[in-house]
């Protein structure tokens, strides 16, 4: 398999150990592992051990470490197990950021771990979880007012670490004596804060990410309340602290950006006048720079929101005894928009939108009327009219069918006739032309009203009964 990924230069395998394994805390990515000759240009090598404990060992043996082999180094006494996370380069940059002196003693590694040496450091770590609940009653017996977080086993078992916390100075000269009888090791004792003790047990943070203690921070600056106050964030201390109980680290993250973008906004304490009213300062986009102004110091009334270059506007006009007609100056601050989501990878509910478009459209089909309209009850008065408004209409509609029974039918000529009175001479046709006008204005009259008996012209084609022939 090695053969297939070998390089045509002669410089060796394509390798991926920059990446390496992600498990480890404290993980440094080693972007120069691929450089050909890397690893052999530096002897120094960087060993991690159980949670955050590092430390920096010399390669004198000249063995080929390469990121995730595990190694058996120097200690005192005997020696420790550690897994190599770094090689090459990178390694003296790191024990700089680490303030390590370069005249400092340095120890060596021994070789890599034989199955002896890991089968005595698996049983030295089973061991690790009933020492610290031990160690803890102890401490209790004693009446130390102390807290014991972790305890490590050095790989070869001869020296155990004991990591606690405490808010004042413990003597545990006398806890000392009684762990090494019961253990039967060399014991060691590490005072450790509260963001170490989180980094050490680990967790996921408030964001859904793993804790930045637990991952990359090593060096814990204090942080304070003012650092909430510059970004405008509300002392909650429930949403202000972390795991550890302190307030979180990267409240401190943004802080320097925040103060760079408020030295551009007015002061608090200014008051903007108008003609109105006066304006005192509410609320501010710090990032934005948009200032949120109130005609009221305890809640928000008649709020206006405007720019911070409005806003030095209105207090120079102030000082030079100049009041204007209103706080925006007809400033209109639009809502930026904001990028769309055009695939809907954000929203939790977007599989939920095609079923309930689904459930509207059979609601809709199934019930017409609306549920107000159907439970209320009908009235005595209500019925009354109902009937009234049907009589009337049904009167109405007896009318229309009476008056169009009194509508004489308008003789309306053939086609036959009018082709013979195209063929007439030109005086018959202008005398067809005037009857057929005499027809229809009596047919217009006729729907008026009716003729009187006298004016009634007899219906042409009706043969009288007394002239037929015998």
């Amino acid at each position: 398999m090695d053969n297939e990924f070998k390089l045509k230069n002669g410089s060796g395998c394509l390798a991926c150990s920059g990446c390496g394994r992600q498990d480890n805390k404290l993980n440094t990515y080693d972007w120069m592992a691929d450089i050909p000759g890397n690893a052999d240009e530096q002897d120094m090598v960087e060993v991690q051990f159980k949670n955050t404990r590092k430390g920096y060992y010399k390669n004198s043996n000249r063995l080929p470490l390469m990121k995730g082999d595990i190694v058996a180094v120097e200690a005192s006494p005997g020696h420790d197990i550690g897994t190599v996370t770094l090689t090459g380069r990178l390694v003296p940059l790191q024990m700089k950021k680490a303030n390590i002196r370069p005249d400092a003693e340095i120890k060596r590694v021994y070789r890599k771990a034989k199955p002896v040496d890991m089968e005595k450091y698996e049983e030295a770590k089973s061991r690790e979880h009933q020492t610290m609940i031990r160690s803890r009653k102890i401490a209790e017996d004693l009446g130390l007012k102390m807290k014991i977080g972790d305890v490590e086993y050095q790989g070869d078992g001869n020296k155990a670490i004991f990591y606690y916390i405490a808010d004042e100075r413990v003597d545990f000269r006398q806890l000392i004596k009684v762990l090494a009888d019961a253990f039967k090791v060399r014991i060691e004792m590490k005072q450790i804060g509260a963001r170490q003790e989180a980094g050490r047990i680990g967790g996921i943070g408030p964001c859904g990410r793993e804790l930045c203690c637990a991952t990359w921070m090593t060096s814990f600056i204090s942080v304070s309340t003012s650092a909430a106050r510059y970004q405008d964030i509300s002392l909650n201390p429930q949403k202000l602290a972390g795991q550890c109980a302190k307030l979180k680290c990267c409240l401190n993250y943004e802080v320097d950006a925040y103060v760079e973008c408020q030295k551009r906004l007015p002061s608090k304490e200014i008051e903007l006048e108008t003609k109105d009213a006066t304006y005192y300062y509410f609320k501010a986009d710090i990032l934005a720079g948009k200032i949120t102004y109130s005609t009221d110091k305890s809640f928000l009334a008649n709020e206006c929101t405007i720019s911070a270059r409005r806003a030095f506007e209105v207090i120079g006009m102030n000082r030079n005894g100049e009041k204007p007609e209103k706080l925006d100056g007809g400033e209109s601050i639009r809502d930026e928009r904001k990028s769309k989501d055009l695939l809907e990878q954000e929203s939790l509910t977007r599989f939920d939108k095609n079923k309930n478009s689904k459930n509207k459209k059979k609601k809709n089909k199934n019930s017409q009327q609306t549920p107000g309209e159907a439970e209320q009850p009908v009235t005595e008065k209500q019925n009354a009219q109902n009937n009234q408004n049907r009589q009337q209409k049904g009167q109405q509609q007896q009318k229309q069918q009476q008056k169009q029974q009194q509508k004489p039918q308008q003789e309306q000529p053939n086609a036959e006739q009018e082709k013979q009175n195209d063929n007439r001479p030109k005086n018959q046709r202008n005398k067809y032309k005037v009857n057929q006008n005499k027809r229809q204005q009596n047919g217009n009259q006729g729907q008026q009203g009716p003729r009187p008996n006298n004016q009634q012209r007899p219906v042409e084609g009706k043969v009288n009964e007394n002239n037929l022939p015998q």
